[in-house]
């Protein structure tokens, strides 16, 4: 029988920040868990100013706009190793880059090996218990990676999600969840890669004026909960 212990991890909110300076934030701190395997697990929350990321599997065809128009707006382009297509990141979004020993973490809670599938599916119960403490019912799309809302014909994405795991089990990138953002720049992109399904958010989907400081808490707690671990703040 493989021993249960409880792993901690510390979460930061950082605030705004350029998406560079996230990126490095998180290469560091995934260097120092590859360095020492006993290294604090890390849940860095935080907004970026207007930008898009291609993942691995973006296609140059999904972005919408020139460069030109790029400029005018103050947007940013990244390409960058976590999985899946084009998204995008902007004030009024919640982004979690979970920097984590997943083996370890997985281990501690009595698997045998890494599992990414559930990690992918815990990411996305995390954000459906915090969506649900503000009276939203979110769920899975079979078939795609996120969480949706909305009638099941007519499904609605409010969170993207694209990780990177390496060699090491340490896990990088993350989710980004729709509180109050600029729509109009959803609307320069297919987010994903999903030209059928629109992109929504906390607030239009709840009537309400929400900010992302409103969801710090529920977040960090759902967090704790679905990955079975304790979070100090």
């Amino acid at each position: 029988m493989i021993p249960i212990t409880k792993s901690v991890a510390t979460a930061e909110w950082l605030g705004k920040i350029e998406y560079q300076t996230a990126l490095d934030l998180q290469q560091s701190q995934v260097a120092r868990h590859k360095a020492d395997p006993d290294t604090a697990d890390k849940l860095f929350l935080l907004e970026h100013p207007p930008t898009y990321t291609f993942g691995a599997s973006g296609k140059a065809e999904h972005l919408l706009i020139d460069d030109n128009q790029l400029a005018a707006e103050g947007i940013t382009v990244h390409h960058i190793r976590r999985g899946g297509d084009i998204t995008y990141h902007g004030p009024g979004q919640l982004v979690g880059y979970p920097i984590l020993n997943l083996r370890r973490l997985y281990q501690n809670r009595g698997f045998d090996k890494l599992k990414l599938h559930d990690y992918l599916r815990e990411l996305e119960e995390t954000i459906i218990q915090t969506i649900a403490h503000f009276g939203l019912d979110g769920w899975r799309y079979p078939g795609y990676t996120g969480v949706w809302v909305g009638d099941k014909a007519n499904p609605r994405k409010i969170t993207a999600i694209g990780i990177h795991v390496n060699s090491k089990g340490i896990s990088s990138h993350g989710f980004a969840l729709n509180v109050n953002p600029n729509m109009t720049h959803f609307s320069h992109i297919i987010p994903c890669g999903i030209d059928d399904h629109p992109v929504t958010s906390l607030d239009q989907e709840t009537s309400t004026t929400l900010s992302v400081l409103d969801v710090l808490e529920p977040i960090t707690k759902a967090f704790a909960d679905v990955m079975g671990i304790e979070v100090n703040v």
